[in-house]
């Protein structure tokens, strides 16, 4: 057998080696964070969600943000929105929902898979929180189904393109074989030690909360299908928030921003400033000292909000 034939197998051999670890991290992931909520399957999609609070009230909708899912912003506001009739949704393809396999994904399929759940939980409008990424989800939904959006309360809120090229890992995980690799094996076993800083600079300048990574089930990022769709969402940023951003402006619906001067992860004067001036019936509300994941700290700002424009809408 020549060398080359040797170093073949013995990479063939790391590839399964490696492949089988990062299946293993994946099922302890699984295992460690199962789905607690209960699933609805719209046309051949299962939504993974949890309802909390008051029935008998206004509706509120909770989008989480990009790398997420939806114990993320129930750990922040669990309590803080006790009374409150809330819907947390873990959005198409993250945390335990699928989401239709469309090349052509974009905030507006987002949205419009996001009304027909609302139609089979029989909620005619709801409050929409939204946070980071899903603040642009948010909009979205203003934009195309203002009549079942009752009022917006954007935390931190991705809105404006231009926000820099996506992650190197994020194109990649779309390659050819690479993206196989780093999707299987690299992210599944090296993402976990990563975790940790990842939050330190969402929080930032803020402290991380104790056992936060593993409370908000971060880990789930981690797993192939998650990570892929995230990737897709982020690879394609700047172009979604292009198409959508030029119409902000014509969002009547009553709305409160929520944001920290030392955001470090988006620049609040670009994303919550900017637009908010460019809005109607819009409020910025700037958090002295608070980061990009500002709810956790500041999560009666954010009832406040709800209550501000519910009030405003009624």
């Amino acid at each position: 057998m020549t060398p080359a034939a040797i170093a073949a197998i013995i990479a063939l051999a790391g590839l399964l080696l490696g492949a089988f670890g990062g299946w293993l991290v994946s099922q302890r992931i699984a295992r460690a964070h199962p789905p607690e909520g209960e699933f609805l399957e719209i046309d051949g999609t299962r939504l993974h969600y949890r309802r909390s609070g008051d029935r008998s009230r206004p509706a509120v909708l909770v989008l989480h943000g990009a790398a997420s899912n939806l114990e993320e912003p129930r750990l922040a506001l669990g309590e803080a929105l006790a009374q409150e009739h809330v819907i947390w949704l873990d959005r198409p393809g993250l945390g335990w929902s699928g989401r239709p396999k469309s090349k052509r994904w974009s905030p507006a399929e987002e949205a419009a898979l996001i009304v027909r759940f609302l139609d089979r939980l029989e909620i005619r409008k709801a409050v929409v929180i939204g946070h980071s990424w899903g603040g642009a989800i948010a909009m979205r939904l203003a934009m195309d189904h203002p009549e079942r959006v009752s009022g917006l309360v954007l935390i931190a809120p991705a809105l404006s393109a231009w926000i820099g090229e996506a992650a190197w890992f994020n194109a990649a995980s779309g390659w050819p074989l690479f993206g196989l690799v780093l999707t299987r094996i690299i992210i599944p076993l090296v993402g976990p030690g990563q975790l940790e800083s990842g939050a330190a600079k969402a929080f930032h300048p803020e402290p991380v909360p104790q056992d936060y990574v593993a409370a908000s089930r971060l880990p789930l990022i981690l797993r192939p299908g998650n990570w892929i769709a995230n990737a897709r969402d982020m690879t394609q940023v700047n172009t979604h928030l292009e198409a959508q951003e030029v119409h902000y402006q014509d969002i009547a619906l009553h709305t409160v921003f929520l944001a920290g001067k030392a955001d470090t992860v988006l620049w609040t004067h670009r994303h919550s400033g900017q637009v908010a001036a460019r809005m109607p019936n819009a409020e910025l509300r700037l958090i002295s000292g608070a980061g990009h994941n500002l709810h956790h700290h500041h999560p009666q700002a954010v009832l406040e909000a709800v209550i501000t424009v519910r009030e405003r809408a009624e």
